[in-house]
């Protein structure tokens, strides 16, 4: 009584599964065994076809599947799926060539597929996402998630949640909360029209050490091994790291270090021009805070900066002027502002949409007189725009050390001015908000209200 008939799907793809498109299309690898009715029937004949979740409107009709008629076996690759969604993959058995295909055998289904996007999230704790407190943030059709327990997912937070995980290299210590991706997802999917689904790797604390594969490695290779499970192409990566990074020893290789790891997974996955989106850390508020602490942070954000403007296909967005919900990760409001940030450099570098995403970054600093500095931005839409002093984002460092500013006045559109207390004496070099908890008080573009990019060791010409 509990014997199946018609047609078993062994291998293909999982409820809620986004299959990644290639020029707008996608395909899947099926394959299964088939069971004949008991009324005598014996030659059998699967198919399968994609239909739209919501009306049932083919999107594939009914395709023959090799039929084994020995091993009752049988495997199809099903080819040209649209970009798209939710879809359904059904299949059926026609026995002895009956032509009424409504009529035909049953056979299993695999319902909430989706083709679209697939992007992978790495990095530490910011990046799985332990933002805290309420927020509007809710999960969407057509926004999945790759779980930790091994199965796909309609999205929704917390994304490194660690329930009957098989990943115990990046399984998280305490329940984590609210992370940017979500948002990011909503984002794009809305302005692209097709699905997204998101693959959490990231893991709280981890040092870029665990994900460069020519030092330990270890979650760079559990990255590549689920990217290669769920078939080897993604759209691009995710990256939120650097935090741990932040020491003497470790900073002032921060940026070679990420360059390997980029160049690595392109070449592992044959994609040389794989997008990365990064982003420039935030503050980390706790009292215990040096002079030595401060150059670490500073270095580490000047690396990731510099890393948007020497490694194509790779982008940074700010978020020093995002809120937290402890001494050190974003809140859940931070986090939808970040999300949306990473979205629209998405929309912008990956999607070719007109889209303005990037934040007024330094360009030049020149001496005007031995103690007046003039710097110049890129990237400003409008005009630079003060919310409070100034004075307290810059320092100027020379032969005899730091130079805070004494005052620090806009100049232009695009353009400040700082007057120091004295002379420069030798080489000079300029920092913009280094420290590991800098002023609050970030020049803004009055246009997209982003703030400056964080710059440390900057040379003065």
């Amino acid at each position: 009584m509990n014997q199946q008939i018609g047609t078993i799907i062994t291998q293909g793809p999982m409820p809620w599964t986004i299959l990644q498109q290639k020029d707008g299309f996608a395909s899947v690898k099926l394959q299964g065994a088939w069971i004949p009715p008991e009324d005598g029937s014996t030659i059998g004949q699967v198919y399968a076809r994609i239909v739209k979740e919501d009306t049932s409107e083919n999107i594939v009709n009914w395709m023959p599947a090799y039929t084994d008629q020995v091993t009752r076996t049988w495997d199809l690759y099903l080819e040209n799926i649209p970009a798209g969604g939710l879809y359904r993959l059904e299949t059926s058995l026609q026995m002895d060539g009956k032509s009424a295909a409504e009529w035909y055998t049953r056979g299993d289904m695999i319902h909430h597929l989706g083709v679209g996007d697939l992007w992978v999230i790495a990095g530490q704790s910011n990046a799985a996402g332990y933002g805290k407190g309420p927020v509007n943030d809710p999960p969407e059709l057509g926004i999945h998630l790759l779980r930790h327990h091994g199965e796909w997912d309609l999205a929704a937070h917390p994304f490194n949640d660690s329930t009957q995980s098989i990943h115990m290299e990046n399984r998280e210590n305490a329940n984590p909360g609210y992370s940017p991706f979500l948002s990011f997802a909503r984002i794009v999917k809305r302005e692209t029209g097709w699905p997204v689904g998101l693959i959490p790797m990231a893991h709280g604390g981890s040092a870029l050490s665990k994900w460069n594969p020519e030092e330990d490695g270890m979650l760079y290779r559990l990255m590549l091994e689920t990217i290669l499970a769920v078939g080897g192409n993604i759209r691009g990566i995710l990256w939120y790291q650097g935090c741990t990074d932040c020491t003497p020893k470790e900073s002032s290789t921060y940026l070679p270090r990420f360059r390997s790891m980029v160049e690595s997974i392109r070449k592992e996955l044959g994609n040389e021009d794989l997008p990365v989106l990064t982003v420039q850390l935030n503050r980390h508020t706790s009292s215990n805070v040096s002079e030595e602490s401060n150059m670490s942070w500073g270095t580490v954000r000047e690396h990731q900066r510099r890393a948007a403007c020497e490694i194509p296909h790779v982008t940074v967005v700010p978020a020093l002027d995002c809120p937290l919900t402890d001494e050190i990760h974003n809140s859940p409001a931070g986090n939808l502002l970040i999300g949306e940030r990473m979205a629209r450099a998405a929309l912008a570098q990956v999607y070719g949409k007109p889209v303005i995403y990037r934040a007024p970054e330094i360009q030049s600093a020149r001496l005007v007189t031995p103690s007046v500095i003039e710097m110049s931005f890129n990237h400003v839409q409008g005009n630079l725009l003060k919310t409070g002093p100034l004075e307290t984002v810059f320092t100027v460092e020379d032969e005899q050390g730091n130079l805070p500013a004494a005052t620090c006045i806009l100049t232009g559109p695009a353009s400040l001015r700082i007057t120091l207390s004295r002379k420069i004496r030798g080489r000079a070099y300029v920092h913009g908000a280094y420290e590991q908890n800098p002023s609050s008080y970030l020049p803004l573009d009055s246009s997209t209200y982003l703030p400056m990019l964080a710059f440390y060791h900057f040379p003065v010409e």
